[in-house]
Parts: C-alpha cells; structure tokens; sequence
C-alpha cells in the first residue's frame, strides 16, 4: 500500500486560475470517482498526475499512472496481440478471469480489435490495463455511449478492483463501483470518503449549515451595527453636554467610556464579516432554468405501429410500437446498435426508409438534439443567430449550467465535450417547441446539471422523446419506457 501525496498544487490556462495552492493524499488501495462541473478541470487533473502538463508544486508517489482511453496503435491487429503489448507480463489464466468478469467470450481475442464493439473495445481495455504490475488508473469517463448493460458490467468489474480514479456523471454507476469521492469545487479540490449518495448527503447537510450560519450571522452583525451606532450618539450626546456640566471630568470619562464601547463593538463586526466571508464559497448555485414548451392542440403527437428500419440488407428492427402523447416523457432504451437514434431521427424528421404505419402530428413544432456535438465550431452570437435563438437567454441559460462569462468569447470548438453537449441543450432549451427530441443529451455533462435538468422537466413537463444511458435520470423523469430489442 503506497500513497499519492499532492502538496501545493498550482496550474492555470492563460491567467485563469484552474488550481490554487491545492494540497491532498490519495491511498493507492482507495476506489475513486472524480466530479466537478465541466470545465472546471477534471481531465486537466489527470493530465497533471501523468505530467503532461507543467505546474507547481509536487507530486510523490511510487506507482506509475495509466490513462483511460488507451490509445491503440494499428487497431486492426488481433485483439489478443493489443493486450499483450499493453500488459505484456500477463498469463493466460489472468486473461481468461478478466474476460469472465467483464462477461466477454475468449473468441473476441482472436479478432481485429477494430471488429470489437464500443463496449467490447472499453472492456478490453480496462481489462488490460488492470493486468499491469504497479499501476494506478486514471479512468476518464469510460461510461459514454455505453448502454444501460454494458455500465452495469463495467462498474461490476470495477467494484472488484483497487487503484483508481473514475471519471463519470453516472450517479448509479459511481454509487455502484467508489469508495471515495474526489471534487472539484469553487476552492480547491476535497476527498471524502463513501459512494457518491454519501458525499451528496454530506455536502447538503455542509451547505444547509453553511447557510444557517450564513443568515445567522447577518442578523448578528445587523444587531452589533445598530447597537456601535447607538453608542455613538449617546456619546456625542454626553460630549455636548459637558458645555455648563458642574462636572466636566465626569461626563468626558463617560463620553470616552461609551465611545470606547462602540470601538470594541465595530471590532466584534469585523470579526463577524471574517466568519461570514469563509462561509458559502463552495456552494454551487443552481439556479432553476426556465423553459417554453408550446402546448400542441391534440393529445396525440406521436404514432408508430409495427415500424420496421432497414439500412440495404440489415434490419436494424422491426415491430416498434409507439405513442406519445401530450406531456408524455419518453425514454427509448435498448442495447448499442438497437436502433434508437435512427428511431429518434426519423420521429424529428429525417429521411430514413422505413416501414409500417406512422403518424406524426402536422405543424408540430420539434426541437432536435443529436449525440454527437463534435463539430460545433464558431462563437455563441453566431451560433445562436444560426439557430435562431436569443443570445441573451441562451447565455443566461448555459451560465446556469455553469459556464463562467469569460468562457462565452470563447470559440465554441475550444469547449470541453461537456460543455459543447451543453451549448446543443441549451439551445433546444431555449426554443419554444411541441416535441422535444434528445438524443443522448447528458453526455459528459456534469452531475449538477444533470439534476438542474430534471428539475426543470418536472417543472415545465414538456412533451419529450429521449434517448439516455443514465439510469437515475430515467428513473426520475420518464412517464413511459418504450426498449427497442
């Protein structure tokens, strides 16, 4: 058992703090989930422990840090080859009991890796990199685009290892595989030990007391004040008064006295305005977002019976049935390559040959988020002025998700994929819709504003269709499940 001993950590992009003075120890046995709101510096973390970015300070440490993805040189090699040159070491019994536990066949050794699955290609890579002498993991954010199943098996895996922080906004999928939560916050970096239900307790119950305190102390330092100012003035009062006293000595040492008192009093202050500003720096606000749905005139948006899609000679399914009606909040589930996408393009309109009967509800307002929000590109007035939104109220809406004003100059393809994810959703936020069609909208998006999502959906109950991995956030927004098989 080792440790990882951070001390006075510093690092910042262009004059922009990302860490200040930020000092933690990690045992290496401990099972960690880093979380933070994106942007605030997560991958820039583990960049940091692999030293591939400069900064001040130290790192000590015996182990030697692996990154998540690994990058595979030649991908169409036979997997098995792949493996062995990550964990070259290995034996073949230790290969066999990895694939068992990740719940592969010995078959996908011996194919190209480039053949394997999404998730098929994450596990071996784990599975790998676990089968290394004297490692500590730096896993960054293995869950995205993996469906319900496959996150399942991986955090399954997970519990049964040691060594290693995780990246991820899955809050089933850290309850299920951490011992340890490591966040970023508005100060510094914190440790805590337990899953992360655990650490969202305990930092309610900080903030709450933070918050009490917070409200107690105004009311104290608003007595104190008035209290100084009426020390003030009676001393003022008495100080005029020694003109014809009998006793001037007297009425000046009580003029002095009270003075005196209102001195230690506005001391009192000070040291109540110290107290009050350590508090509520760590509290992020999340503020509600507002949104418009627009109310369609009749109970039916949506229908689809028996719907087949073919692409040429593959089925990709058939025999979908599907309603969705006024303020119905649809999730589609189903294992990788199912077909909900194409499911999800076709509903938004998209040209997708198709068969069986389907009705869509005519001048229908739709709102349309795609997975992948790679390509965005240019800044937030032109991107905005494109989509036809209100620059205003999209940057207000994406400063509620957590960006800072100096980010909005910045061009939207510098963005973390968070954040671009986010631009994409807060677009679709901002416009007054019938049916809203998300496709996997909560993809490296922060465990806060995953929430802050939530909330708002319950709040304004628009008419959605969605595709999602997240298993907390279906539990919690869903009105009906449709699984394509």
């Amino acid at each position: 058992m080792a440790s990882i001993v951070v001390k006075n950590l510093s690092f910042s992009y262009d004059y922009e703090d990302i860490f200040k003075d930020v000092s933690f120890t990690i045992d290496t046995d401990w099972k960690l989930g880093l979380i933070g709101r994106n942007g605030k510096g997560k991958t820039t973390l583990l960049k940091i422990l692999q030293n591939e970015l400069p900064y001040q300070g130290s790192i000590n440490t015996t182990v030697e840090f692996s990154y998540f993805p690994f990058p595979v040189k030649n991908p169409d090699r036979m997997t098995i080859d792949i493996l062995q040159e990550i964990a070259p070491d290995c034996e073949e019994w230790q290969i066999r009991k990895e694939l068992n536990t990740l719940e592969l066949e010995e078959e996908v050794l011996y194919r190209g890796f480039d053949t394997l699955s999404n998730g098929e290609q994450i596990k071996m890579l784990l599975a790998s990199m676990f089968l290394r002498e004297n490692q500590f993991l730096l896993i960054d954010e293995p869950t995205n685009h993996l469906d319900a199943m496959a996150r399942k098996t991986i955090s399954k895996y997970l519990n049964h290892k040691k060594g290693f922080i995780v990246v991820s906004h899955d809050r089933d999928f850290l309850d299920s595989c951490v011992d340890h939560i490591l966040s970023i916050n508005n100060t510094g970096i914190e440790i805590r030990q337990g899953d992360f239900s655990t650490w969202k307790e305990n930092k309610e119950r900080k903030d709450n007391f933070e918050l009490e305190q917070n409200e107690k102390i105004k009311k104290e330092i608003k007595r104190l004040k008035q209290a100084s100012s009426r020390n003030e003035k009676w001393s003022d009062a008495v100080e005029r008064s020694k003109t014809g006293a009998l006793d001037k000595g007297y009425v000046g040492h009580q003029a002095a006295k009270m003075m005196k008192r209102a001195k230690v009093i506005e001391k009192r202050v000070e040291k109540q305005q110290e107290q009050k500003e350590e508090l509520l720096k760590d509290i992020e606000k999340a503020e509600p977002i507002i949104m418009k749905p627009l109310t369609y005139g009749k109970h039916n948006l949506v229908y689809i019976s028996h719907l087949q899609i073919h692409y040429g000679e593959k089925t990709v399914f058939n025999n979908v049935n599907l309603e969705v009606n006024k303020e119905d909040r649809v999730a589609i589930v189903g294992k990788n390559g199912s077909g909900k996408s194409s499911l999800l393009k076709l509903i938004a309109g998209r040209k997708i040959a198709h068969m069986g009967e389907m009705g869509i509800g005519k001048q229908m307002k739709i709102s349309y988020v795609k997975q992948d929000v790679s390509d965005l590109s240019g800044n937030l007035k032109d991107f905005a002025k494109k989509n036809k939104v209100q620059e205003s109220i999209l940057k207000s809406t994406l400063q509620k998700l957590g960006f800072r004003k100096e980010e909005f100059d910045r061009p939207i393809e510098e963005y973390s994929e968070g954040q671009k994810k986010k631009v994409a959703l807060a677009k679709s936020i901002c416009e007054e819709a019938d049916l809203y069609i998300w496709d996997e909208p909560l993809n490296f998006m922060d465990i806060l504003s995953r929430m802050q999502i939530e909330e708002m959906l319950l709040k304004y109950k628009p008419t959605l269709v969605f595709v999602e991995h997240d298993e907390a956030f279906i539990r919690n927004v869903a009105t009906k499940i449709v699984e394509i098989k």
